[in-house]
């Protein structure tokens, strides 16, 4: 944990109040004391640091100062077809730390119907990893996640709307157009399941705007080629 995250109802004027994970964290892993200093953010707001006033096995007081904006987003919406369970976790807190601040979850026919039943979709728990993601990368702004359980529709109705005045791209393994490097330009960027999409799909992609392009022979996991791509496309 390199920022101590904290809610508004966490806060009452400079005087913050931990318990549960954060707790378990500055006293296991930072072994804090009266006294110590720790790098704290409020959710959606300032950072800044907090200087722990009392702390024992049940809470952690602390005196916080929130001075410092959070680092400035990339300017990129992610689409994603849904991943495995256990994928979309990693991959939720990769592009999170990464400074991506809006996520679609689309389906797909390589998607399995069972994915969209997993209780990792549920606000809390997308919240938990995300969270994990800020918490990594010293950012306080909270991405943003939508389900869109059907393609077509998504693809007709919405996709244009979120595209516009933006790169559109698709990463498809067998696309023969270079992903493009250090565009650092608003860019919507599209990955598809592991495979990649169908051709029926790629061709309702193109038809609203999307450029499909490829990293190059090798066919990479979601959970790989999503922080690649966002590395090409916006390098530090």
């Amino acid at each position: 944990m390199n920022l101590l995250i904290l809610k508004s109802d966490q806060i009452s004027g400079t005087e913050a109040i931990v318990t549960g994970r954060q707790l378990e964290h500055l006293l296991t892993v930072h072994q804090a004391t009266v006294g110590a200093s720790v790098r704290v953010g409020e959710l959606n707001g300032l950072m800044g640091s907090g200087i722990i006033t009392k702390i024992d096995n049940h809470s952690a007081s602390l005196d916080v100062l929130l001075d410092t904006p959070p680092p400035a987003p990339l300017p990129l919406t992610l689409i994603m077809a849904m991943p495995r369970p256990k994928m979309l976790r990693r991959t939720l807190q990769s592009m999170t730390s990464m400074g991506v601040k809006s996520l679609h979850l689309i389906n797909s026919v390589r998607v399995e119907k069972s994915f969209w039943q997993t209780p990792f979709l549920s606000e809390s728990a997308l919240e938990k990893e995300l969270l994990l993601g800020l918490e990594q990368s010293r950012d306080t702004l909270l991405p943003k996640v939508h389900l869109h359980k059907l393609f077509k529709p998504f693809v007709e109705d919405k996709l244009g709307e979120i595209i516009a005045d933006s790169y559109a791209l698709v990463a498809h393994p067998t696309g023969v157009v270079p992903c493009p490097v250090a565009i650092n330009k608003p860019t919507t960027l599209i990955v598809g399941p592991e495979g990649g999409f169908i051709p029926y799909e790629i061709d309702k992609l193109e038809e609203v705007g999307v450029e499909a392009v490829t990293m190059g022979a090798r066919i990479l996991r979601v959970e790989t080629a999503v922080p690649a791509l966002i590395s090409r496309l916006f390098p530090s």
